[in-house]
């Protein structure tokens, strides 16, 4: 786990480019990324007279993948829901500080509020944001969780880092539907992360073809970054999968129960989709 921290204010520099995602409408049905619009660039909102926003990163790549002939996950769904096991963690940081430091009051977020997890962890020196939009980091690449506490204590505080993307646009070439629309900038509407998990109704006929596979998210963009030449394999035993994750094959898939669904992706983030919204993104692509 990495660990970085910023003093609580408004975010300057989000909120032009939020506003301006908002506008193209690149949130697509994600209509809850327009609730909130202020409290989103500005955690004192959140939290009454917070002054620190600690940001932490917990690693969840792992040691085995799935097979070649499969449908494909997202590879951050493979254990235990996140949301479930980092908040305990926090929890306990939290319980921590009160116990050493005395009063102290704060919440733990876990990407289930208003709070721009990347440009936080960012701005405290953790990575810098790639033109895959997501955080990365030259130690270990990209597949961690982003998490925050926010309390009412002033700390130290750390500073950004420097991009090091380059020229590289590896992300830009590889994605299935052209979802980065330019460096820097993804249209989510377009994400396969998107239709498979937040689009509620069919998947557009224009998209078949262009799915590369992946059933429950992407990493498709992850997958290509070079600076994920060195992402370890992560050593929380509550993001292992179901062994038979990693050697379901295509027909494996196909034929899944509900029965087999609940058993295989117990607790997981794939619950998300429900049953019948896995089958939706299978069927899309016999």
């Amino acid at each position: 786990m990495s660990c970085g921290i910023s003093k609580a204010g408004f975010l300057e520099e989000e909120a032009p480019r939020l506003e301006n995602w908002l506008n193209k409408n690149q949130n697509g049905q994600m209509a809850y990324m327009e609730n909130n619009f202020d409290k989103r660039l500005n955690p004192t909102l959140l939290v009454d007279d917070a002054k620190s926003v600690v940001s932490l990163l917990l690693n969840y790549y792992p040691e085995k993948e799935q097979i070649q002939d499969s449908f494909k996950i997202s590879k951050y769904a493979y254990g235990k829901d996140y949301h479930f096991v980092i908040k305990e963690k926090l929890k306990e940081l939290l319980f921590s500080i009160q116990q050493n430091i005395g009063e102290v009051s704060g919440r733990v977020f876990v990407d289930s509020a208003p709070v721009l997890d990347k440009a936080w962890a960012a701005k405290s020196g953790l990575g810098w944001i790639g033109k895959n939009s997501n955080l990365l980091t030259q130690k270990v690449g990209s597949f961690y969780f982003i998490a925050e506490l926010i309390i009412d204590l002033d700390l130290e505080y750390d500073h950004a880092t420097t991009d090091h993307c380059g020229s590289c646009t590896a992300c830009i070439d590889a994605c299935p539907t052209q979802a980065i629309v330019s460096p820097y900038i993804v249209d989510g509407s377009k994400c396969i992360s998107y239709f498979t998990i937040e689009l509620k109704e069919n998947i557009p006929s224009e998209m078949r073809g262009h799915f590369d596979d992946w059933v429950f998210g992407c990493d498709t963009c992850q997958d290509v970054c070079p600076w994920n030449r060195f992402s370890k394999s992560h050593n929380e035993p509550l993001f292992n999968p179901n062994p038979a994750l990693l050697s379901m094959t295509k027909r494996d898939w196909e034929e899944m129960t509900e029965e087999t669904f609940k058993i295989v992706f117990k607790d997981s983030p794939v619950k998300r989709t429900k049953f019948e919204g896995l089958k939706r993104n299978i069927n899309f692509l016999k």
